[in-house]
């Protein structure tokens, strides 16, 4: 699988399209002014605690307070307050020897907020969750700082392997290295990139986590909340960090500065493949060039056509999304199953690009076609699984029901991507109404009689083809335009594809200019 990263910058930000064989699968928008990013690191204040939600809501600088769940406090809540208090009132120089840091007792699963939180404290919250509609950010107290290889979790000690890395020797091996290098009040989580990787790529990738830790201990120094401690890298190096591997094979941006950090951070973590940076220097936007302006349009409607003819049509509550599968007109009457059973399975591998496209979070239903066959309902169900494993989202697939339903989860981090895919009628402006074509030969003939009565011009009509076709169908003679011509005197045609349907213009021949009417 060949994979791409085209980058447009614009005034506002930068739109990143992520291309898998050429076929667009993600889409994100940087913003230059955007705050409260996914992974941020903020210093609030508690404001206000709810017992009954067993929750806090803190002041991190949006209009909207962030809110904190007691089960997003992580277990080691008390360090993380001890910690951050001695990093504001720190006033040395350097930062203190933080793998000397005296943990406190990890707090219960089961607690109350109440039980752990008295007045209102200074904390270290991350980002879970952008703003979405009328929230504020969804915060947590269960830190992480992720490298290219590890993520690192502050005040334990453990050393976890994903469980995606499926060989036992390369588990141990990998889990040897870490607990080795490793200092004490780090936790490390170790990601599928790891898998192959030297003990000098891995340490490599260690010591940068430890310094965004110092950083942080740095920034808090006689910090006030609310205030970012910690910003988490542009769209453009995250998702360099988390896909970048032999499958990527180009990266373009039509901007210099862009391509120069990404080929900066690119030598950091993987050197010598500078070379798959270029600079696009065209006429035509990047977007276009590739062909992924064409891609959007094609994707982001409520009806999505599939190469076979079946299409999706995709609906959104405020509870839920339904996305709704049909067959088209190739539907073969005589092997409904099999006809059936292969529009699904396309079915399937487009709604797993297009809840990655969209970003689609929350609940979704899709009501796939009924079928009886129940190999090809195991199938289909396991087909969905094999093709949201890209994903890089938390999700969950349940079974087929036996209404033919499927019922997926996604996690939802930022507010789903909509974008419109519809034009306004340049005829009607989006009224829905346009001028009756009767009226508008009825119009162009009064003017023609006006302006040749009173004008000494050589008069030009300009016109739409279609309108103009209309005009000079049939004999010269008997047309619309020889007609006129015989009882107004002479006059010219000519045809302008770039008018509305309903436009027209007269012109003087001889200096080019409009003539107003």
């Amino acid at each position: 699988m060949n994979k791409e990263l085209i980058i447009q910058s614009s005034d506002t930000g930068v739109e990143i399209a992520l291309l898998e064989d050429k076929k667009l699968v993600e889409l994100h928008y940087d913003n230059s002014g955007g705050q409260f990013n996914v992974g941020d690191l903020y210093l609030g204040k508690i404001k206000k605690i709810m017992p009954g939600l067993n929750a806090v809501f803190v002041d991190i600088g949006h209009e909207k307070d962030a809110f904190l769940h007691y089960t997003d406090l992580s277990p080691y809540f008390r360090s993380l307050l001890k910690f951050t208090d001695m990093a504001i009132n720190d006033k040395s120089e350097y930062t203190f020897d933080y793998t000397k840091f005296q943990t406190e007792p990890e707090i219960i699963k089961t607690g109350k907020m109440t039980e752990v939180i008295q007045g209102k404290p200074n904390v270290l919250v991350q980002i879970l969750k952008e703003p979405i509609s009328s929230k504020g950010p969804r915060i947590s107290c269960e830190l992480s700082i992720p490298g290219r290889f590890l993520v690192m979790t502050p005040f334990n000690n453990f050393v976890n392997v994903s469980r995606k890395i499926h060989s036992v020797e390369e588990r141990k091996r990998l889990q040897r290295i870490i607990e080795s290098i490793k200092p004490n009040n780090y936790g490390v989580i170790v990601r599928t990139a790891a898998e192959g990787q030297s003990s000098a790529e891995l340490h490599k990738d260690l010591l940068g986590i430890i310094e965004s830790w110092k950083s942080i201990q740095m920034n808090l120094k006689g910090a006030k909340p609310p205030q970012k401690v910690l910003s988490e890298q542009n769209k453009t190096t995250s998702l360099l960090r988390d896909l970048l591997n032999k499958d990527f094979n180009k990266i373009i941006a039509d901007d210099s500065n862009i391509v120069k950090d990404a080929r900066e951070y690119i030598t950091n973590i993987a050197p010598g493949r500078e070379h798959i940076v270029s600079h696009y220097q065209n006429g035509m936007t990047i977007f276009d060039h590739h062909g992924i302006s064409k891609q959007v349009k094609a994707s982001f409607g409520k009806n999505v056509m599939m190469d076979s003819g079946g299409y999706l049509i995709i609906e959104h509550t405020e509870a839920l999304h339904v996305i709704d599968v049909n067959s088209g007109h190739k539907f073969s009457a005589e092997n409904q199953e099999d006809t059936a059973f292969n529009t699904n399975l396309e079915a399937a591998k487009e709604i797993a690009r297009q809840l990655r496209l969209r970003d689609i979070g929350g609940i979704i239903i899709v009501d796939f076609i009924d079928m009886r066959n129940a190999d090809h309902r195991r199938e289909l169900a396991a087909a969905v699984e094999k093709y949201m494993e890209a994903d890089r989202a938390k999700h969950s697939v349940l079974p087929l029901s036996k209404f033919g339903l499927l019922q997926i989860t996604r996690q939802r981090l930022r507010p789903e991507i909509n974008i419109s895919t519809g034009e306004t009628c340049p005829s009607c402006h989006g009224t829905g109404k346009v001028r009756s074509s009767q009226l508008l030969l009825d119009d162009i003939e009064k003017h023609i009689k006006y302006l040749k009565a009173n004008l000494n011009a050589k008069l030009e009509l300009h016109i739409h083809p279609i309108v103009h076709s209309h005009l000079t169908k049939g004999l010269l003679w008997n047309t619309l335009y020889g007609k006129w011509k015989k009882k107004y005197g002479p006059f010219s045609l000519v045809q302008d594809e770039g008018f509305e349907f309903l436009q027209y213009k007269f012109y003087d021949g001889n200096s080019g200019e409009e003539i107003k009417i």
